[in-house]
Parts: structure tokens; C-alpha cells; sequence
């Protein structure tokens, strides 16, 4: 799933800075690799698309070879953490968001909930849609507002 951030409109690549949840922590697994980086690699977060039948070694894609590889082929390997498996995903029921400042300029800005995301942990996310079309998750925003509610003001 591409998520763009709302400012910039570009391919969110890291986990947020506001401690939120970030949709880069949502896969089918329930695991994310992290890698330290190399003299030609950066740090990265990739996320565990299986495990090897025969050692149980996490598999990541490796986009250069084009195939699965144990994440222990990597040098920089250091460690799985656990991610969030989305197990449904239910419409947005007409419920709200709001931000305070996000708007163009610092203003106030309201979204309408596309979808809540559920976990296996039973975790609720709500994920919008802005007026681009750019999916994000809304865990950042300062309120919700139940259906039939007007915008905070």
C-alpha cells in the first residue's frame, strides 16, 4: 500500500516522528525487519513476507534479485519487530477527523474516514482520504466525530 503524507504529497519512506502509528507497521505477517545500513545501504524497515519451510528464517523481497531472501543473507540485519495484521477492514460510517493546524497554512482541517482498519490485537485504526486521493491513517488527529456530527470549530 503506497501512503502519501498530506504536505508533501510524497511516499511516506519512515516511521512518523510524532510516535503515531504509521501504516508502514501494518502487514500480513505480523513482522518487520530492521536493517542498520551499510557504507552503501541505508537503514530500513522491510516487511517479512514469510518464513523459510525448512530453517523458519524470516524472508524479506530482495527487489534486486527479484526473489525472497532470508533476512540473515543480510549483514546489516538487526533485528524482527513485531507489526500490526490487519484481520478486516470495515467502512468509515460517516465518522469525521479533525486536526487543529494541518491545513494548508496551519488551519484547521477535517477528513472523512475512508475505512478502520482492525488488528489481530483488536485495535481500531481510522484510515482518510484527503481531496488528492492520498490515504493516510489518522491516528495523529486531535478529534473523532461520530456520524451526523458537524466539523469541530
Amino acid at each position: 500500500m503506497n501512503v502519501q503524507s498530506k504536505e508533501t504529497g510524497e511516499a511516506r519512506e519512515s516511521v512518523r516522528d510524532d510516535g503515531a502509528v504509521s501504516l508502514r507497521y501494518f502487514n500480513q505477517t505480523g513482522w518487520t525487519a530492521i536493517f542498520n545500513g551499510t557504507d552503501t545501504e541505508i537503514g530500513r524497515m522491510v516487511r517479512v513476507e514469510g518464513w523459510d519451510r525448512v530453517t523458519g528464517t524470516a524472508l524479506v523481497v530482495d527487489p534486486k534479485r527479484g526473489a525472497l531472501r532470508p533476512v540473515t543473507d543480510y549483514e546489516d540485519f538487526s533485528h524482527l519487530e513485531r507489526a500490526d495484521q490487519v484481520v478486516a477492514a470495515v467502512p468509515g460510517g460517516g465518522w469525521l477527523v479533525h486536526w487543529k493546524d494541518e491545513g494548508s497554512g496551519g488551519m484547521p482541517l477535517t477528513e472523512q474516514v475512508l475505512a478502520w482498519l482492525i488488528t489481530s490485537q483488536g485495535r481500531a485504526t481510522a484510515i482518510t482520504v484527503d481531496a488528492q486521493g492520498h490515504v493516510e491513517d489518522a491516528d495523529g488527529a486531535d478529534a473523532f466525530i461520530p456520524p451526523g456530527e458537524g466539523p469541530v470549530s
